[in-house]
């Protein structure tokens, strides 16, 4: 026989309100970075640039992408703010703007890799 308790809505064991949530700002941020981080390509340059700085045609032969398209998505990735190019005589050398956002990717490769036979 169903008691009066049964009707009310079950709480976790532990009674703690919710941790604070980031301003909206943040959140907004985050998913900015998170949605220019969703391409393999992308993912491919954040990789080469945790190691170095690389010029345009050295992850052209790295990736085996064609020029225009790594051109693009480094373009997506700059304006996200995840990279830098920084001029160095006719090249333009880019780098990670913050390695936080390497571990995001190294974790989710990571990740992604677990689930693989």
């Amino acid at each position: 026989m169903p008691t009066a308790t049964d009707d009310q809505p079950h709480h976790s064991h532990s009674e703690e309100p919710y941790p604070p949530l980031p301003a909206r700002e943040t959140l907004d941020a985050a998913g900015d970075i998170l949605r220019a981080l969703a391409a393999p390509v992308r993912i491919a340059i954040v990789l080469q640039l945790r190691e170095s700085r690389r010029c345009v045609h050295e992850l052209v032969d790295a990736l085996a992408v064609p020029q225009p398209l790594v051109s693009q998505h480094l373009r997506i990735l700059k304006s996200a703010g995840v990279v830098a190019g920084d001029r160095s005589g006719r090249e333009v050398l880019y780098r990670l703007v913050d390695h936080h956002l390497a571990h995001i990717v190294v974790d989710a490769v990571a990740h992604a890799g677990e689930d693989q036979p």
